[in-house]
């Protein structure tokens, strides 16, 4: 069975690397590590037209969509409409992911669980409601209502930091149209944690619950990325809660989607939070968790091309093997991310204790040299009986991972 994996990012790596184990895996246009490892195609993710060029040309029995901007951008809809399954929603259900606002009203049509939000492109509305709120006491996250690489939310300790956001993203529009809009929530606090979903119209299959990391430094300090690890898995999580999750945010949603005329076919990631009222949906996306894959990989045995082939083909979805064990994985960062940082950074990976993998993101090449190309640039991930044991392995392994500016978080699995 072969796939076509289209991305550039550790997702993507991971997702090569777990199903070349049931079969082949090629990828457009994919990075360093992944063109040392699969034939990739040097077709951009934004090239419908060079992207089913490739398709035909290659033959792959189904394409997996890695990041969220090119099925927002309607690729899967390219796609299907040229005869390839897919995995990833068509263009109008991956605005789950890419309009908050939209989700929201969603949600709400759902019944599920989530925080009270005001949605507005009124900048004036949005301050007027944030001075309201922290006058009475209660804090806010902003929310970009648009994607924006996992940085469109900041959760607002002050009043004067929800103003300072606002501006940036309403009137500066630091991050373009994505936050001309945005998305006013309640502040919720629990814990967090993750929940992917393999989905089309004849059901799901829900794979192991993770936990992420979002803040960029050590105790959960400063600015949220696109995420600097994660891991699986999740002792405080029960099988009761999962089940909540699938019955109360999961079908739910699906079951809107159906309502509307709507078929899904594609992974629904929830982002959750357990507080003292009970489950919240946080947000959901519409493609694999980076870097929660590169974790779950790590834990799965056989049947992963299987199940996606079948969510593709809108055949009914086999369960996919979990191993024993645990994984973590730690996101290697460029120096000033997520702000500006500079790339061309050369990389040097020394020996890898066994049990170690490195998937790359943010790498290319340059002439015989592997260098930075992104914000984050490696995610490193180790599997072992323990999180104890996968913990202190994956940091043997980050040892071994050099380039001028590195910056990761030393407490990955142990907050």
């Amino acid at each position: 069975m072969r796939t076509l994996v289209v991305g550039t990012g550790a997702r993507e790596h991971a997702l090569c690397w777990k199903l070349a184990q049931d079969g082949e895996a090629i990828c457009a246009p994919g990075n360093a590590g992944i063109q040392d490892d699969y034939p990739t195609f040097d077709v951009s993710v934004r090239d419908h037209v060079g992207l089913i060029e490739l398709a035909k040309r290659t033959s792959p029995d189904f394409v997996v969509v890695g990041p969220e901007d090119p099925l927002v951008d309607g690729l899967a809809d390219v796609f299907r409409a040229a005869g390839f399954p897919v995995v990833g929603p068509d263009k109008k259900w991956a605005r789950i992911e890419g309009s908050k606002a939209f989700t929201k009203e969603l949600m709400a049509s759902a019944g599920v669980p989530t925080a009270l939000a005001l949605t507005t492109s009124d900048h004036s509305a949005a301050l007027g409601h944030v001075r309201r709120e922290y006058a009475e006491g209660r804090q806010v996250a902003v929310k970009a209502d648009g994607t924006a690489l996992g940085k469109g939310v900041v959760v607002c300790d002050t009043l004067e930091q929800a103003e300072d956001v606002l501006y940036r993203f309403m009137v500066h529009g630091e991050i373009g149209e994505s936050g001309r809009t945005v998305v006013l929530e309640e502040r919720l606090v629990g814990r967090e944690f993750s929940l992917i979903c393999l989905c089309n119209e004849t059901g799901f299959q829900s794979l192991p619950v993770a936990q992420d990391y979002k803040r960029a430094f050590d105790n959960d300090e400063g600015l949220n990325t696109g995420g600097m690890g994660t891991y699986s898995p999740v002792d405080w999580v029960t099988a009761d809660t999962v089940r909540e999750t699938e019955q109360r945010v999961i079908a739910p949603l699906l079951e809107e989607v159906k309502r509307r005329g709507g078929a899904f076919r594609g992974v629904l990631f929830a982002g959750l939070m357990a507080t003292p009222n009970g489950l919240k949906c946080l947000e959901y996306n519409v493609r694999f968790g980076d870097p929660e894959i590169e974790t779950l990989v790590r834990r799965m045995g056989a049947g992963f091309g299987d199940a996606l082939a079948a969510v593709a083909n809108g055949w009914p979805i086999p369960p996919v093997a979990i191993l024993d064990g645990a994984a973590v994985t730690v996101m290697l960062a460029s120096g000033g991310y997520p702000g500006a940082y500079a790339k061309g950074k050369p990389i040097t990976i020394g020996p890898l204790p066994k049990g170690v993998v490195v998937f790359h993101a943010g790498t290319t090449y340059l002439g015989d040299e592997v260098v930075t190309a992104g914000g984050r640039v490696l995610a490193v991930s180790a599997a072992a009986p323990t999180i104890a044991e996968a913990r202190a392995l994956v940091y043997r392994g980050v040892e071994q991972m050099n380039f001028e500016g590195i910056q990761y978080r030393t407490d990955i699995a142990s907050l």
